[in-house]
């Protein structure tokens, strides 16, 4: 278990891996066939360089992500109970010093893109910044709203598509039952996912039409990392040309293969082999 106010805990193990959110999922995006490239920015430190070397060996490009000598990598913590269920606390370190008003210039080949994927893990200005930009080129604008926090009208009128999770979902909407906090999240200029783990995922397309798409039947290992795996396909297969609903059946079956595979095996979950699991 998680442990509590004031509580110490012990610990069986501790694991390295990278991240953070928008790293993991240009990695899963990648994974599954997606010409990838990343914008962000790293500290010039050991974390840093693991962090660079990590999406290159996915084949993330890697050209606009910058260096900061004064801030450290971002990084985060998270402890993961026995039974695969976790929590995290992010530092987001040098992301937070990326100049919004010099990124349409310093990012320009990124707007030529198919997909956008943003998190929240960057300031807001940024990732209005970057919106725009790929927006006016005809990109599909992806938010990933995590960590969950409160964003402008004007952001959110450029996503096409918001993935929320259940406990995102109810800080943004201030709604505690699903089908609430996706009424509520819902607008006419976008499509919500709501995405509920053992419970499948909830999507309502921007007409109101809403689809429930069952979770993909499997044991739980880890879901730590399951939601960038979701993310990523689901951007992989936009990309793609899919439609949303047949994007989400992928990126269900990819996120389910992940949660239920040993972390050494993870990296084996190809495009053929989701295909063959949907």
């Amino acid at each position: 278990r998680l442990p509590g106010r004031d509580e110490t805990l012990m610990g069986s193990a501790w694991h390295y891996k990278c991240g953070g959110k928008g790293g993991n999922q240009a990695v899963a995006a990648a994974q599954f066939d997606a010409r990838t490239r990343f914008g962000g920015r790293t500290g010039q430190d050991d974390f840093g360089e693991r962090l660079r070397a990590n999406l290159v060996a996915a084949g993330v490009d890697i050209a606009h992500v910058g260096l900061d000598a004064s801030q450290g990598s971002g990084m985060s913590v998270a402890i993961e109970e026995a039974g695969g269920e976790y929590g995290a606390v992010v530092v987001s370190g040098a992301n937070l010093t990326i100049d919004a008003a010099a990124i349409e210039t310093w990012w320009a080949p990124l707007w030529n893109t198919r997909v956008l994927l943003l998190q929240n893990e960057i300031p807001e200005a940024v990732s209005l910044a970057a919106a725009r930009a790929a927006r006016a080129k005809g990109a599909v604008v992806i938010l990933n709203a995590a960590p969950a926090r409160a964003m402008s009208e004007a952001f959110l009128d450029l996503v096409d598509v918001l993935v929320v999770n259940r406990v995102e979902a109810e800080m943004l909407s201030g709604w505690s039952d699903a089908e609430g906090a996706l009424i509520a999240l819902h607008s006419p200029r976008r499509d919500v996912v709501l995405t509920r783990g053992g419970d499948g995922l909830m999507l309502m397309m921007r007409d109101g039409r809403r689809i429930d798409i069952p979770a993909l039947a499997v044991t739980l290992l880890s879901s730590h990392g399951a939601g960038d795996c979701f993310c990523g396909a689901l951007a992989a297969r936009l990309a793609a040309g899919d439609g949303l609903e047949q994007a989400c059946r992928y990126a269900r079956t990819a996120a389910g293969l992940f949660v239920s595979s040993a972390e050494d095996q993870r990296p084996a979950i190809t495009h053929d082999r989701v295909l063959q699991s949907l």
